[in-house]
């Protein structure tokens, strides 16, 4: 290769939170070369045990090195796939002879050693850009504090949240004459109403010129009509929205697996998916509601005092909320009532941190995964990937309120659905927009 080729060509440093992102991250840049520090080795080799994503995607890592490293020295470029990929290696010099990251930021660390790593290289490779690809965004910045690029590691990202999904479309200036024949037939061909065949299961709003004629609808793949959509109440839970009688509708429709509702805290999502559950229970030989546990400051949940179920409960209240509020529609005595608390005695109606249903069967199930923004890609594929017979799946989340370090709006599970699977007959989402919990709350959420 030329030298002007050879300059053109970046080095990218992967830090160790791009790692446990994504296993395969070294292979996704194309033709340019990839160094990893030889202290990310080190934190790498602390994840590989345990049960958790983060975990399996660290020994897929440490896997992959080794294979890809066969007879060579891990200290030499080595070649990636393809002749047009370019080299990775292991950067075993963490200090140049110039800034000292551990130095500059009063203290000795990986992160620090990280930094000097890619300084080192920069300066071995003069004329070469060097960049450090990392989820850490302080990391990142401290970076670019050291005149050193820095970028977010891209790769699976949805780009675009403005024009992101949100399952439904108002359709002004429809004729009385439709609105008509939906309401007498329960539906209209697509044609009807357009030209351009509409996504699978999306949702209507259809309003008459002129007039205070209404419908809401849903276009049905399977027959290609327009079919309307009725507010139905599940399990004395009355939707309050046409966005609530939409995400009741798909969560109540046997011909629809796999559900995302979106929506800022107050909206509805986890009342509407567990009411909608409880009210089909007859389908499903159980229900799970989990959520997964994101620990407070970062810390693990052995830093709280008390047995598992003392350290679990603070984060699963929110769910225990939701099922106390569909109780309260009824009187302690009512049949609904008492059937809700004999559901959680037989473990019909399980609710749980998502990591504690790893292993088992999800043949089925309804299963409800609540704040599910705060998953990866990878781990919303897993969930996916292990639904059986008859199991229905429902996201809930706010792309919006990420609680996870290394995730953003961008990046997390919830928005990657959303975006990849949207037009698929087994699938529907709908993004609810109003607040329902109070005046109060909507008055918070729009001022403050």
């Amino acid at each position: 290769m030329d030298q002007t080729r050879q300059k053109e060509k970046k080095v990218f440093v992967i830090d160790t939170s791009a790692i446990l992102f994504d296993h395969n991250v070294i292979f996704n840049f194309k033709e340019h070369d990839v160094a990893i520090p030889i202290s990310v080795l080190e934190e790498i080799d602390r994840f590989k045990k345990g049960n958790d994503v983060i975990n399996y995607e660290a020994r897929e890592f440490i896997r992959s090195i080794d294979r890809l490293s066969g007879e060579y020295s891990l200290q030499d470029w080595i070649p990636l796939n393809g002749k047009t990929s370019g080299h990775f290696k292991v950067q075993m010099n963490e200090q140049g002879n110039g800034v000292d990251a551990n130095k500059v930021f009063h203290e000795a660390k990986a992160d620090h050693n990280i930094l000097n790593a890619a300084l080192a290289l920069k300066e071995e490779l003069p004329g070469r850009k060097v960049v450090l690809v990392s989820k850490d965004v302080n990391l990142r910045l401290k970076a670019k504090s050291l005149n050193l690029a820095s970028e977010d590691y891209h790769t699976g990202n949805v780009k675009d949240l403005k024009g992101l999904y949100t399952g439904k479309t108002v359709l002004p200036n429809v004729p009385k004459s439709i609105i008509d024949l939906i309401y007498s037939e329960g539906r209209c061909h697509y044609q009807e109403l357009m030209r351009k065949k509409p996504v699978a299961n999306h949702y209507y709003i259809l309003k008459c010129k002129g007039e205070s004629a209404s419908a809401l609808a849903c276009f049905n793949p399977g027959t290609e009509t327009i079919d309307h959509v009725h507010k139905t109440n599940a399990y004395g839970v009355r939707p309050r929205n046409a966005e609530q009688a939409f995400a009741i509708h798909a969560m109540l429709n046997p011909e629809i697996r796999l559900v995302t509702i979106q929506g800022v805290a107050g909206t509805g999502k986890t009342l509407m998916a567990l009411a909608s559950a409880i009210h089909q229970r007859t389908h499903y030989r159980q229900i799970f509601l989990a959520r997964p546990i994101v620990p407070l400051s970062n810390k693990d949940i052995g830093y709280l005092p008390g047995d598992i179920n003392s350290k679990i409960n603070p984060y699963m209240e929110p769910l225990w909320d939701n099922l106390k509020y569909i109780q309260g529609q009824y009187k302690e005595s009512d049949r609904e009532y008492k059937r809700i608390n004999e559901m959680l005695e037989h473990d019909k109606l399980h609710i749980t941190p998502l990591a504690y249903i790893r292993g088992r069967s999800l043949s089925n199930i309804c299963f409800i995964v609540d704040e599910a923004q705060n998953l990866t890609p990878h781990e919303v594929k897993t969930i996916i990937t292990r639904a059986g017979e008859q199991t229905k799946i429902i996201f809930t989340g706010d792309v919006f309120q990420i609680d996870t370090p290394y995730l953003d709006s961008h990046s997390n599970g919830l928005s990657a659905i959303i975006d990849r699977v949207r037009d698929n007959q087994l699938y529907a989402h709908i993004t609810l927009e109003k607040g329902e919990r109070s005046e109060l709350a909507n008055i918070a959420g729009q001022l403050l």
